[in-house]
């Protein structure tokens, strides 16, 4: 299919979409959606050629023609179970092929006025925080898939959490999908909202019961008020001839502190792209990434640290383990603008290739316009170090045992950053797994 059929498919069945809407097409949020159906429709599909997308051939995603409407299916709570990892004490959404699943859903006690739910709901009562913030953090002007997932926004995660209030407990949401027979198209959106002085922890889950064909367009927009804290988990356990196209949008505001944690194993194709800027001094941000692929998989990390404002430190440091074939994408770019000194940036790609097949591309970029500052960053790309896994063998631990153990250290730099013991146990037990350790 050519990228001109690609976009023609989605604006041709966009009348299909507004069918799937049950009247909700007369209400005014769908103006917002006809307007970035008109911002996709200008916009070119990216190629190699293009700077930002100079390593990520996007041919394997735009050669399928996606149901724009997923299919309904049933889902038994014990295949929801697999992806629990602390018996349901946090509060659990459950997103089922893109709609929200009150049944499979549960929310403990939470404290007054704080909004945890679906985003369909807050559509259908014009909720004036919805309104406030949709589209502001993720501009959709520039970005085509930015601009697809809001022409065709029908459901996702909205959380509010008003100023001064704690979420004790994490909030995981978990988007499954099932595909069949049927290849489809998923397009979560979210809006995580945390006022000033309040905090909250979210754990965004992807993750599939089966092997199918589907792509998953997401795109989630986080506001962190003043002296806020907001920490985020994203996890990626898909289908392996699944897509996923991933952005997440964050906007902080003056002390606050934002962390970032990414795991990813699923997808043949996965292309995440993360922004934070700092609106107001005092900010704190951390990103961190772990992603292992294997086979032919693909995997694109691109980020952008925006210091636009003094006094702000960020922490970013991506890992990545390859086997087989796999490819992996890493471009991680700080911007440190003319007024931000004081600023403190430290940013740093380590991968290593476990075959003479795989292929690692790590471009970290720091561009300053200010005198004052402290920034590093580097990247590295290599093997195994062979001299730890010699001093292994000498002590009477097999070739597979040495190579599990470095791979698990390699990757425990990022899982013990991870505030939430289950979830690192969860991970960990993944990597044992992975390396049959």
């Amino acid at each position: 299919m050519s990228n001109k059929d690609f976009k023609q498919w989605f604006i041709e069945n966009f009348q299909t979409f507004e069918k799937s809407l049950n009247g909700e097409k007369t209400e005014s949020f769908h103006e917002i959606r006809k307007d970035a159906l008109s911002k996709f429709s200008s916009l070119n599909i990216p190629t190699v050629k293009d700077e930002e997308w100079k390593y990520t051939n996007i041919s394997p995603v735009i050669k399928h023609n996606f149901n724009i409407v997923p299919p309904k299916t049933d889902v038994a709570p014990e295949i929801i179970g697999k992806f629990l990892f602390d018996k349901l004490e946090h509060h659990l959404l459950v997103f089922v092929n893109g709609e929200f699943r009150k049944d499979l859903s549960r929310l403990n006690e939470l404290p007054k006025d704080i909004e945890v739910g679906s985003l369909a709901v807050a559509i259908k009562n014009n909720h004036p925080a919805l309104l406030k913030h949709f589209g502001k953090c993720a501009e959709d002007s520039n970005n085509l898939f930015t601009a697809l997932n809001s022409a065709f926004t029908k459901d996702g995660a909205f959380i509010l959490v008003p100023k001064g209030k704690i979420v004790e407990d994490p909030i995981h949401i978990i988007f499954l999908n099932i595909a069949g027979e049927e290849k489809f198209i998923t397009q979560p959106r979210n809006l995580f909202i945390a006022e000033d002085n309040s905090q909250v922890t979210v754990i965004e889950h992807y993750a599939s019961d089966s092997d199918g064909i589907y792509l998953n367009n997401t795109v989630t927009e986080i506001y962190v008020g003043e002296n806020a804290v907001v920490d985020h988990i994203k996890l990626q356990e898909e289908s392996l001839k699944s897509f996923h196209i991933g952005r997440m949008e964050v906007d902080q505001e003056r002390n606050s502190a934002f962390s970032s944690h990414l795991i990813s194993t699923g997808a043949e194709f996965s292309r995440n792209e993360f922004t934070t800027r700092f609106n107001g001094q005092g900010g704190e941000s951390m990103l961190n990434g772990l992603f292992m692929i294997k086979d032919e998989q693909f995997f694109d990390a691109h980020t952008m640290i925006d210091h636009a404002m003094p006094n702000c430190n960020s922490h970013e440091h991506y890992k990545g383990i390859l086997q087989d074939k796999a490819r992996g994408v890493f471009n991680g770019k700080v911007m440190v603008r003319p007024d931000a000194q004081k600023t403190n940036a430290f940013q740093e790609n380590n991968s290593i290739l476990l075959s003479d097949d795989a292929v690692m591309n790590s471009k970290p970029q720091l561009e300053i316009f200010a005198d004052d500052v402290k920034c590093s960053h580097g990247a590295t790309v290599g093997k195994l170090d062979e001299e730890a896994k010699f001093y292994l063998k000498s002590r009477g631990i097999g070739e597979e045992s040495a190579t599990a153990m470095l791979i698990h250290a390699f990757a425990s730099d990022v899982i013990k950053t991870i505030k939430i013991e289950p979830l690192r146990e969860y991970l960990e037990e993944i990597i044992t797994k992975r390396f049959n350790q």
